[in-house]
């Protein structure tokens, strides 16, 4: 069973092609949404983050949303994998026994959070010179920046109808925030796919911005005061880029992307609507996500997801999720043979 998949926009393709691959053909590294998601493809991460980019010179300018920035903030610390072993250890250990509301699961992740930046509390991300961070977070507008569940309720209704029409439309209704450290070679600093505000990451307001990255509407509480940015209710990063479409043309290097799947979903109201799909953006891109082999081979044939703990006990679910991260460890041993063997063009296949 071949487990990854390595697909390449034509520009990486032609790169990778005439110069293998190697880490320091990637300026940009990405990490979606997808709540629970990442536990299947941990192993990868750590490759990549132990291994594959261990000693780098060169900025790599890294993105990511919801739990995709909680991993990509692992990245970036001095110890990045004690950092992702106390991410595993946290987020597999939440625990849900009675239903919680939005408060009670906004109290646990803020624990993840914590536990996750470590002693540094943030500091080594932020003042981190090689691996610029950059994480995303949406502010609600209209019915969306309201207290009220109904309120709410509404306007992510009219959100999601609306981007039936025009993914252009999230912009009436939530407001993309950046915040990252204003590096000037950062590929992401002039986003205007949709109306974004740019804000500067730093030890006061890091915590914060994780918790808001991953404050799933309704799921979780919002967000309402992060040092530095204006007063509102922040939400998941996902809302406007569950799996981005963002203009990376521009971009001095390619983009690596350890992904859930070989598809693109731009944003977190697309899920339902198979025909919208990324792909130009994605020209100087190496996607690298888990064969629909390995995924079957999974317990429960998938990965996991946030369906799991309503589903199983926490008894089950930690079960689960824990052979998962274990059966993970296949991605990183195969991409590891890919590159010790030279052999990445018989597995490379283009992404469109």
């Amino acid at each position: 069973m071949l487990a990854l998949r390595f697909l390449a926009g034509p520009t990486a393709y032609k790169k990778i092609e005439e110069n293998g691959l190697k880490p320091e053909l990637f300026s940009q590294l990405l990490a979606a949404s997808g709540g629970p998601k990442w536990i299947g493809i941990a192993g990868l991460d750590k490759y990549l983050f132990g291994e594959f980019f261990k000693g780098r010179k060169e900025p790599l300018h890294t993105l990511g949303a919801s739990s995709g920035a909680w991993r990509l903030a692992c990245l970036a610390q001095d110890e990045p994998l004690s950092a992702y072993a106390r991410l595993e250890e946290l987020y597999i250990g939440q625990r849900y026994d009675v239903k919680p509301t939005a408060k009670d699961v906004s109290q646990q992740v803020k624990v993840i959070i914590n536990g996750l930046l470590g002693d540094e509390a943030g500091k080594d991300i932020v003042g981190n010179e090689v691996i610029k961070s950059h994480f995303l977070a949406c502010r609600g507008k209209h019915l969306n920046r309201l207290p009220n569940r109904l309120a709410l309720g509404l306007g992510l209704a009219t959100t999601a109808a609306a981007n039936l029409i025009s993914r252009s439309s999230l912009g009436f209704n939530f407001e993309r925030f950046l915040f990252s450290s204003f590096d000037a070679g950062s590929p992401f600093n002039t986003l205007k796919d949709l109306p974004s505000k740019h804000i500067g990451l730093n030890e006061d307001n890091i915590a914060q911005v994780l918790l808001a990255t991953g404050s799933i509407p309704w799921v979780l509480a919002p967000v309402t005061d992060i040092v530095g940015a204006p007063k509102g209710h922040y939400y998941d990063g996902g809302i406007t880029d569950y799996h981005f479409d963002l203009p990376l043309s521009h971009a001095e290097g390619l983009t690596i992307y350890p992904h859930f799947y070989p598809k693109i979903t731009p944003g977190w109201f697309d899920k339902s609507l198979p025909w919208r799909q990324a792909k130009a953006n994605y020209h100087n891109a190496l996607i690298i996500a888990p064969s629909e082999e390995y995924l079957a081979s999974l317990p429960y044939g998938k990965l996991p997801d946030r369906s799991d703990f309503k589903h199983l006990s926490s008894e089950e679910r930690m079960a689960y999720w824990h052979k998962t991260i274990a059966m993970s460890e296949v991605l990183a041993d195969e991409f590891a043979e890919v590159l010790a063997k030279g052999s990445v063009m018989k597995r490379l296949e283009p992404f469109y």
